[in-house]
């Protein structure tokens, strides 16, 4: 498990259908947003922030006497930066305690005329008006993670106007094979923990007289999810990545569906750049575009990616899923497969990730698909 987790505030996802949704998923994800020393992570974002400030404010002209919808408003200040480009009224909505901190913040730069915070889930709350604009930071780990996209669906179709517009419009995820070294340690920290159960049970039995040898598989099973399946935060170099990234989704703010958004599924070629090499994994990452809408352009279009980079890294970062053993791979070869991303059963705002995946070889025949599973957590 890691501790980066994303988006600007809480917005309060409903649960789907036969799940509690005050379940223990929701209890976690909202007290993660409660805290200052989150949003001060994201807040220190310099990607994140600039491309948010500079959506806004290189494109006033959308704000400017507009009615705006902030959904998980977090700390509020994508709610004050549209006041400040001229939003006649701002509604920053915010699940969490952290909506206390918003109010501050507001009054504190002499904005509470414009902006109204409302603590509450986007789907409980009522607004007195449709919106011009929606904007939000609801993106989570490879995109999809934390489920936050069904909120700002849910208050685009119930709030937004229909000549209004998305901020961000746009968002695309990309897969790309990789090289690391981050493989031989989750192997060597997987055979550590066995080993250590190994002693345990030993241990056990010598001294309680009771054999805990029963429980071997479900902790192996337990252990090699935790180790070797559940995917790695990791801020990756370019030269980590083996070919063209793949584009595997895209989704337009505007018309994208709850279906479409709980289910993704997607088909890849990816020619490889030189042989000998070993495909130690597959990295998923993801941009948002801010374009306006098609009746209404933006005057400057604004892009935020969170690709693998030298010096703009994000608190996003890539996720890493790894293979095991490696894929060696040859000159002229093509990595095909299929990428399905579903909801975990157990908790809706994690995802589980399938890729099928075989090397088409110059005069061999294709190779049967590997199917990996992973888990983003």
């Amino acid at each position: 498990m890691n501790g980066h987790a994303n988006g600007g505030g809480a917005a309060g996802v409903r649960a789907p259908p036969g799940k509690a949704d005050k379940g223990a998923d929701f209890a976690n994800y909202f007290c993660t947003y409660a805290f200052l020393y989150h949003q001060k992570e994201m807040l220190s974002d310099r990607v994140r922030m600039d491309a948010y400030y500079d959506s806004i404010f290189k494109n006033a002209r959308h704000f400017k006497g507009k009615t705006v919808l902030d959904v998980g408003t977090g700390s509020g200040i994508l709610a004050i930066w549209s006041a400040q480009a001229g939003a006649r009224k701002v509604y920053a909505v915010e699940a969490t305690d952290m909506a206390a901190h918003a109010r501050s913040l507001v009054a504190g730069n002499n904005m509470e005329g414009v902006v109204e915070v409302i603590e509450g889930s986007i789907e409980d709350i009522t607004l007195p008006e449709q919106v011009d604009i929606i904007i939000s930071e609801w993106m989570g780990y490879f995109l999809v993670r934390e489920s936050m996209f069904d909120s700002v669906i849910y208050a685009r179709d119930r709030w937004l106007k229909p000549t209004g517009m998305m901020y961000p419009s746009h968002a695309r995820m990309f897969l790309a094979p990789m090289q690391t070294s981050l493989g031989e340690r989750k192997i060597q920290e997987y055979q550590h923990a066995m080993s250590d159960w190994d002693r345990f049970t030993q241990d056990t039995h010598d001294q309680y007289g009771v054999d805990m040898s029963v429980l071997n598989n479900p902790y192996r099973e337990e252990q090699r999810k935790y180790f070797l399946q559940t995917s790695v935060w990791n801020s990756l170099h370019p030269n980590q990545i083996i070919g063209q990234p793949a584009l595997v989704k895209e989704f337009d703010c505007l018309k994208a569906t709850l279906e479409e958004v709980s289910i993704v599924r997607s088909q890849f070629r990816i020619p490889i750049d030189s042989g000998n090499l070993k495909i130690a994994g597959f990295a998923g990452w993801f941009d948002v575009h801010f374009r306006g809408c098609p009746s209404d352009p933006a005057d400057n279009e604004v892009e935020l990616t969170t690709a693998p980079s030298v010096d703009d890294t994000t608190h996003w970062g890539q996720q890493v899923f790894l293979l095991h053993p490696p894929v060696s791979t040859r000159t002229g070869d093509v990595l095909v497969g299929e990428l399905d991303i579903t909801r975990s059963v157990q908790n809706h705002r994690l995802m589980d990730v399938k890729v099928a995946h075989s090397l088409e070889r110059q005069g061999s025949p294709a190779a049967t698909p590997t199917i990996s599973t992973f888990f983003i957590e």
